[in-house]
Parts: structure tokens; C-alpha cells; sequence
């Protein structure tokens, strides 16, 4: 059983109840959570207008304790540290699941909140939650020296800036450029920067400058200043956006230099419109980027856990998910808010 945040309605306060969870199967895990990230997505799924995605329980970004396995689980314990993220499942046979890419799933993923779960035939209901009950393959042990709170944000902010990064070439030689200094931009930066990329924050708050720096940027371009974008031309190797603001693109692509990558993480509002020349001048490339699959979540665990890396967190009563969720919605949170479900 779980004690979670059910939001009945779109728009509704966090209701504390109880629901059932499936019955463990073989291969599942059952975690006891402590800690849940408050994410942009959990903002627009909880306050959206759909009305049959309610009633939901949201989170998505999970740390706790396995409190018990199934009889096929012989790599994990009761009492070990673990974490969850957004999918807990896939259907494992396609060639993106077997590649590790279970976030391309050709028949799509499950995600962990929101939708069906082909084990028990309901809805999955996220972490916002005491208890969860999780396919082996996708709970992942929590390295010794990441403080759970901080470190339930890397499941989905975290994974999302750093499978790009890798896969776009980061490293010594190569210049970073990341568009904002936010929930994900914030975990970006120090991802570039310990991947040994020459790092630059895009900001379009000349305010930001200062923390931009103290996250790792060697540099800091604003935005909204002309003369300084005009000046950054040619001299990035990779752009990685991680505002999903529907941007105008073609400042960032003529930022690019030669052969270089623009890669959105965010979602834009609406369909993004490229000038052509933009791309054929200069032979640059659009790409996109969500989650990712289990092997690159592990490699981003233990890269953190290498780098002492994790997100800068304001942690927050179980029963406070209704102020995280306005705050965030005003743009306060400086990065991530999380809960200590624990205490629900």
C-alpha cells in the first residue's frame, strides 16, 4: 500500500490517500521511498486540461530503500540504496530495448506515472508516493556518496542533460554551450564541465551570470544582448537547449561552428521555424534528446558519484507538493524542488 499526492482533477490540492499497489512479481522490486523531485512535467501533467488523465499520483525522479525483492532478484537486498526514474518499463524485445535505449522503445515505454501497466492492467502511479513496486531492471542502486535528496533529481534532469552530452561528444577540445541556468541547465553545466568541455551558459538574465559561473560555465553569453550573441558565432561545437521555450533558433545556430549539433531537450509550446540557410550554411545538424535508457541512467549515477555531482535542491515536507508546484510555476525554484516523502 502507498500513502501518495492524489491530484483528482486538474488543477485540485494534493489529496493524502491510500491505493494499492500490484503484487510483487519475481522480478520486482518494492522500494520505500524517502525522497521525490518536483519536475516541470509533473507541473503540466497535475494541472493540465486533460480530464482523463485523472486521478493521477505524479513523481518521477525517485531515491529510497529497497524494502523487499522478488525470488528472482539476487542483486538487490532489503536496505539497499536505490533509485527510479521516469519509465519502470518497456517491452524489451525491440531492437532500441536491446540496443539499451529502453527510453525508444519502438512500442513505447512505461512510464511511471500516467500510464497502463501491463503487469496489473491499471494506470502506473508515480512517486509522489511512500512505496513503489518496480521492475528490477529499472531500479538502479544509489552510488555511496550521493545524498538521496539531492541526487532523486539526476533521474530525470540529470539523465536528460547527460545522454546528450555524451552522445554529442562533450569532452576536452569540444565548446558546450547550454541554453539556461535552470532545473535541467543547472545539472548541464556541471555535466560539461566535469566531461572536461570548455562550457558556456546562454541566459537571457544577465542575473544569472554569477551562478552560472559557480556551476561550472567558463563562460556566460546573454541572450538578449545582440552584440554579445553576434560575438559567440562560430564558436560552439555543440548547443544543448534545455528551455523548451520555443526559442528563435537561428542566433544559436549561427553559433554553431562547422558540422555542429543543436540539440533540444525541452519541449517547445509550439513548432519551431528554422531559416534553412541556417543549417546548410555551415552544414549543422537539429537533433532531440529525452530521458535515456538504462545504461547511460548507470554510467550518469556513477559519473556523478565520481564527480560529486548532484542538483542543488530546496527539500520540502511531503504535504508541501502544493506549494512546489506554484513555486515552480512562478519560476522560484533555484534549481529543483524536492520532497521528503518520507515524512508523508
Amino acid at each position: 500500500m502507498a500513502v501518495p499526492s492524489l491530484v483528482r482533477e486538474s488543477g485540485a490540492a494534493p489529496a493524502r490517500t491510500t491505493v494499492a499497489r500490484r503484487d510483487p512479481r519475481p522480478d520486482d522490486v518494492v522500494v520505500r521511498l524517502t525522497h521525490c523531485g518536483v519536475c516541470a512535467t509533473d507541473l503540466h501533467a497535475l494541472r493540465g486540461s486533460d480530464p482523463a488523465a485523472f486521478p493521477l499520483v505524479a513523481g518521477h525522479e525517485m531515491t529510497g530503500v529497497v524494502d523487499a525483492v522478488g525470488s528472482a532478484v539476487a542483486d538487490l537486498a532489503p536496505g539497499d540504496r536505490v533509485a527510479v526514474g521516469n519509465i519502470v518499463g518497456s517491452c524489451r524485445v525491440c531492437e532500441e530495448c536491446r540496443a539499451g535505449r529502453e527510453n525508444d522503445c519502438a512500442a513505447f515505454p512505461t512510464l511511471t506515472y500516467g500510464g497502463p501497466d501491463p503487469y496489473s492492467g491499471g494506470t502506473t502511479m508515480g512517486g509522489f508516493s511512500t512505496t513503489i513496486v518496480v521492475d528490477r531492471h529499472f531500479v538502479y542502486a544509489l552510488p555511496e556518496g550521493l545524498d538521496p535528496a539531492a541526487a532523486a533529481p539526476l533521474m530525470c534532469a540529470g539523465v536528460t542533460t547527460f545522454a546528450p552530452l555524451r552522445r554529442f561528444g562533450a569532452g576536452p577540445g569540444v565548446s558546450v554551450g547550454v541554453v539556461g541556468v535552470g532545473g535541467l541547465g543547472h545539472l548541464a553545466l556541471k555535466f560539461s564541465r566535469a566531461l572536461g568541455a570548455h562550457t558556456v551558459a546562454l541566459t537571457s538574465s544577465g542575473a544569472k551570470r554569477d551562478a552560472a559561473l559557480a556551476l561550472g560555465a567558463d563562460d556566460v553569453v546573454v541572450t538578449s544582448d545582440a552584440a554579445a550573441m553576434a560575438g559567440a558565432a562560430r564558436s560552439l561545437d555543440l548547443v544543448l537547449d534545455t528551455t523548451g521555450a520555443g526559442l528563435d533558433l537561428d542566433p544559436y545556430l549561427r553559433a554553431l561552428r562547422v558540422d555542429g549539433t543543436y540539440v533540444l531537450a525541452g519541449i517547445p509550446p509550439k513548432t519551431l521555424a528554422v531559416d534553412p540557410m541556417s543549417l546548410i550554411v555551415g552544414e549543422k545538424r537539429i537533433a532531440g534528446t529525452g530521458s535515456g535508457g538504462v545504461p547511460i541512467t548507470r554510467e550518469m549515477l556513477d559519473f556523478s558519484a565520481a564527480h560529486g555531482i548532484t542538483a542543488d535542491v530546496e527539500v520540502l515536507p511531503a504535504d508541501r507538493l502544493g506549494e512546489a508546484l506554484d513555486r515552480l510555476a512562478r519560476g522560484e525554484a533555484r534549481f529543483r524542488y524536492v520532497l521528503d516523502v518520507a515524512s508523508a
